[in-house]
């Protein structure tokens, strides 16, 4: 028997032992996280340290040395957010809605967990804590696949959260994969009868294969190949501000904008301007030739950059006809993620919330605000790009199922 095979038993069993677990004990396990976190603040950075040695030294990318960095107030921020998903309404139990049938059954729809969900992730050691507090909080137990380059983080924090665990016997509803080849991911991948579902975190790569490999259900996360539309009757300094502040204000994130579509009416006065706000704070800019032409500093824009979610201070630049040219480009290169229009024509900003298929349409708004904190949820799991289950942001009622309970009085179908 593999090890994780293992550690899947262990989570199965813990599953049913979470599911029927009250709010106030779960509350109490993840207070105990947030405490033991801090606890061990020089622990985890000096194991995070590891990763961050090994991946200078293979040359890892500047972004992915950003998501890989645990520092004091990264911890502490983890620990916030643990007690945050504490003060949450557990959705466990919630009945969503009920009514009496003709035969006079009472039917109960309720908020149930999905069971045991795997993660599979890469670079971010804060998703292993963000995982752990929010399938806690609604009764799933989970097990943790995170990347190579965070392996001694991931190690450390689910010891660190184990430890907390161990005297409320929950230790096993939070397991960490110890092998990161990429076989034992497509292990956990097709785990039916263990994994209830899987949710992977990460690249585009990532994910594809994830998607085309599990033969258990998944929930796919998308990439963020976002975009934002200036549209002719846009408030331009406005625009500019919030490009600026998509763009660079955490170029990591999957909900940074990577391509920024401008209506031609405009093009002449706010090119200029967005160009140069954008170069100043080290941004490389990659536009079509009327973008060109504003400044030799632009590079020229390839399909290539068109389809790429860049994760960096990259932006391209197209220069459109109309709403209708920007929606067009948008269905093509889209990951439907998170889409904006700048815009004061109250009819364009209808027609792209109606046209525009993403799980986020933003209307005068930088896309940055995709998030499971920003829209009141708490942690998130991770943007669903997907429709059947959930889509946008994943707090805590997109980690259950229903359950119907159905209430009689003897009552026989005829």
């Amino acid at each position: 028997m593999s090890d994780l095979i293992k550690q899947a038993e262990q989570a199965k069993k813990m599953a049913y032992q979470l599911a029927i677990l009250s709010t106030p004990a779960k509350n109490n396990a993840l207070k105990a996280i947030a405490i033991a976190l801090r606890e061990d603040v020089a622990y985890l950075l000096n194991e995070n340290k590891k990763d961050l040695e090994s991946a200078e030294a293979n040359g890892v990318a500047k972004p992915m040395l950003a998501r890989l960095l645990i520092d004091e107030a990264a911890v502490e921020a983890m620990a916030i957010g643990v007690e945050q998903v504490a003060t949450l309404p557990d959705p466990v139990g919630e009945r969503v809605q009920s009514w009496v049938n003709e035969a006079g059954l009472r039917i109960s729809e309720e908020r149930v967990p999905l069971g045991v969900i795997g993660i599979i992730y890469e670079s971010r050691p804060n998703v292993t804590v963000d995982a752990a507090a929010l399938c806690l909080k609604t009764g799933n137990a989970t097990i943790l696949r995170g990347g190579k380059e965070a392996i001694h983080s991931n190690r450390a924090l689910v010891k660190v959260i184990q430890k907390a665990l161990q005297p409320l016997q929950l230790e096993f509803a939070v397991q960490l994969v110890q092998d990161t080849s990429r076989e034992t991911a497509k292990e956990l991948m097709k785990l039916n009868g263990f994994i209830d579902v899987l949710i992977p975190r990460g690249s585009a790569g990532l994910i594809q294969t994830v998607v085309k490999e599990a033969t258990v259900p998944v929930i796919e996360t998308g990439t963020g190949n976002c975009h934002i539309y200036i549209d002719q009757s846009a408030d331009l300094m406005q625009a500019i501000e919030i490009v600026s502040n998509a763009k660079v204000q955490r170029p990591s994130a999957c909900n940074a904008v990577e391509t920024v579509l401008v209506h031609e009416e405009i093009a002449a006065e706010i090119l200029p301007r967005l160009v140069g706000t954008l170069e100043d704070q080290g941004v490389e800019i990659r536009g079509d030739e009327t973008v060109q032409a504003i400044k030799e500093t632009v590079k020229e824009a390839t399909v290539s950059d068109y389809e790429t979610e860049f994760l960096d201070l990259i932006l391209a630049i197209k220069v459109v006809p109309s709403t209708t040219a920007a929606i067009a480009h948008i269905a093509q290169y889209s990951t439907k993620h998170s889409e904006a229009i700048l815009t004061n024509s109250y009819r364009d900003s209808q027609v792209f919330t109606k046209e525009v298929d993403a799980a986020v349409v933003y209307v005068n708004a930088s896309t940055r605000f995709t998030d499971g904190f920003e829209f009141g949820f708490g942690a998130e799991i991770g943007i669903s790009t997907q429709k059947l289950h959930a889509r946008g942001p994943m707090g805590l009622p997109q980690l259950t199922s229903i359950k119907y309970v159905v209430n009689g009085e003897g009552q026989l179908r005829r």
